[in-house]
């Protein structure tokens, strides 16, 4: 295992895309502390920030709070990362491999546009979680987030593929513009959630404020969402047994896009 210790406080934030399985493996851990990372506008070595100890591994395990620190994961195809405190904006952004654990909070953009790969994050996350960037045709495209705490806006918007698990509330804008893909939120929806949705699904297990452009259609036990939190629990997510077995209101929307998305609010007890 690879170990960094947060030595220097950043004045500005710090982007560390160096902080990835594919750049750490093979190297020293003075090749590991000479990597490129740029404190705001000037680029600096990865040491000057953060002990290093340990060879190269596809292990790494970080110390201390990262919440100015950018960028970690970003891209990984492999290995496994835990951040064992708060995390900065756009962990791993675009990972298509490898699994990140953060023992704390995460900033905007986790996630985004991520290609495979697994993100648990214990505390909150901020805005953007699996999201596409301004101007992206699409988001998060394969691979898990699970968040056990809140999240913020655009969850998941224009998600591709995959699965996004909340354990509190989400923001406004979850789901919004979304293309495929699978959002449970266990807290409360923000505000138009959904809205723009092509196709894929929204599970809620609170009563939800839907826009007008959303059309009731059913009450049923769907087939799919039971093997789903039997996955999640087999991943460790707590699921109460009483979830697999109500029945569950599908609204299909957003109608004034394609109009094959559906939002499932759970019947309750």
């Amino acid at each position: 295992m690879t170990t960094l210790r947060l030595k220097t406080w950043p004045a500005v934030p710090l982007e560390a895309e160096a902080i990835t399985p594919d750049r750490f493996v093979g190297k020293t851990s003075a090749e590991i502390e000479a990597l490129p990372v740029h404190h705001g506008n000037q680029e600096a070595a990865l040491g000057d920030f953060f002990a290093v100890s340990g060879d190269g591994t596809p292990d790494i395990a970080i110390e201390g709070d990262l919440a100015r620190v950018k960028l970690i994961g970003a891209g990984m195809t492999q290995g496994q990362i835990t951040v064992h405190g708060d995390a900065g904006m756009h962990l791993g952004a675009a990972m298509s491999g490898g699994r990140i654990g953060v023992h704390g909070n995460a900033g905007d953009w986790a996630g985004a546009e991520m290609r495979g790969g697994q993100i648990y994050i214990r505390g909150n996350a901020g805005h953007g979680l699996g999201g596409a960037y301004r101007g992206s045709p699409q988001g998060m495209n394969r691979g898990l987030i699970v968040v056990a705490g809140s999240a913020g806006n655009e969850v998941g918007s224009a998600m591709r593929r995959g699965v996004i698990v909340v354990g509190g509330n989400t923001g406004d804008f979850t789901g919004a513009f979304m293309i495929a893909g699978s959002i449970l939120v266990f807290g409360n929806l923000g505000e138009r959630a959904g809205a723009g949705m092509k196709r894929g699904s929204i599970i809620t297990y609170q009563t939800p404020k839907l826009l007008p452009t959303f059309r009731y259609a059913c009450t049923y036990r769907p087939v799919f969402l039971r093997l789903l939190l039997r996955e999640l629990r087999s991943l460790g997510q707590e699921i109460a047994e009483e979830w697999f077995e109500r029945r569950y209101r599908r609204y299909c929307g957003d109608l004034t896009a394609f109009g094959k998305g559906e939002i499932l609010a759970w019947e309750g007890p």
